[in-house]
């Protein structure tokens, strides 16, 4: 598998989409978005060089296309259905952790 040295597709996806910017731009592109190289440096804030590695990057492995500007393909769109569930679990835990008493206030207890 491209990108992964133990051949396994879920550590070559997870090495492609931890490189820096790269879930930013898909976030930046969910619900159908098409932007502008410009409109897309501004959302994901990076610089052009490291933008465009992404980018190339991200065509590459069929998530991102290039059509009167940028949008996720088929498999993008199904990239952003995936990480809905992750989204949610996040949620409930940054809600549990805010929940959580802090280790000033037990300290001083």
């Amino acid at each position: 598998m491209r990108g992964s040295e133990t051949g396994k597709p879920i550590m070559a996806a997870l090495d492609l989409l931890g490189r820096r910017g790269a879930l930013r731009i898909v976030w930046e592109l969910r619900e159908g978005r098409v932007l502008t190289f410009r409109a897309l440096q501004a959302g994901a804030e990076l610089p052009p060089g490291t933008l465009n590695a992404r980018l190339a990057e991200l065509r590459a492995a069929d998530i991102v296309v290039a059509d009167g500007g940028y949008g996720l393909s088929v498999r993008g769109g199904e990239l952003i259905a995936a990480l809905w569930p992750l989204m949610a679990w996040s949620e409930a835990w940054a809600a549990a952790l805010q929940a959580l008493p802090r280790e000033a206030d037990t300290a001083s207890s």
